[in-house]
């Protein structure tokens, strides 16, 4: 009993504690996070899966007067292929475009910073798709209000991290986000490009099988 009391304040401090150090003290988290190794990449993965967890939520449970769809229309694969997808894309763009800028961040601490990143949107976002199911239509700011926290602190987070992780100035960290969202674009275009060809050879191979076939 003792040993599971001291691995849920273990649990507490990492999942809870430090990340909310990180939001409101900036500077001081990103600095532990990276020269003292005080970031754990179990507790970036934990918020990876909060975070499909969430989306799942709020697909399913969010009030219909806030997300009109159809629950029995959800795709819990779809959304975790989603949540990757963007991570992958986040990462290594990131990191692409960092490491030409001289970053000093490492891809593990990218991969990490950006799992850590989204703790202000699981804490709310939770609570948020709760919340929606007990308010009228008047009363919905309150929900806007709390997910616009939660989107919010994760972009804070990301922006710091960002500046602190590869130890950046203001502009360099504005210019490195921008680089980061053209490089993920790049990688969006190649990506479409590469399976519209593998397409297009399957599609071909299949024609000359069903050629040869005939004769």
């Amino acid at each position: 009993m003792q040993n599971v009391i001291v691995k849920l304040k273990i649990f507490w401090k990492e999942c809870f504690t430090f990340p909310k150090y990180i939001v409101f003290h900036p500077f001081d988290g990103y600095d532990d996070f990276k020269r003292y190794e005080k970031a754990k990449l179990w507790v970036a993965i934990v918020f990876y899966v909060l975070y499909v967890l969430y989306r799942i939520f709020n697909y399913q449970f969010t009030s219909i007067l806030v997300v009109d769809r159809n629950p029995l229309l959800l795709n819990s694969l779809q959304e975790l292929f989603v949540v990757i997808l963007l991570v992958f894309l986040f990462t290594v763009g990131n990191w692409s475009v960092t490491t030409l800028m001289e970053g000093k961040g490492k891809f593990k601490e990218i991969v990490m910073m950006t799992g850590y990143s989204l703790f202000p949107l699981v804490i709310l976002g939770f609570p948020a798709i709760l919340l929606s199911n007990f308010l009228t239509q008047d009363e919905m700011a309150f929900y806007y209000i709390l997910i616009g926290f939660g989107y919010g602190g994760t972009a804070w987070m990301l922006f710091m991290g960002i500046l602190n992780i590869h130890q950046y100035g203001l502009g360099k960290t504005i210019l490195a986000i921008i680089l980061t969202m053209l490089a993920m674009s790049v990688m969006i275009f190649f990506g479409l490009l590469f399976f519209d060809l593998i397409q297009q050879f399957i599609s071909f191979i299949a024609a000359i099988w069903k050629e040869l076939s005939l004769r």
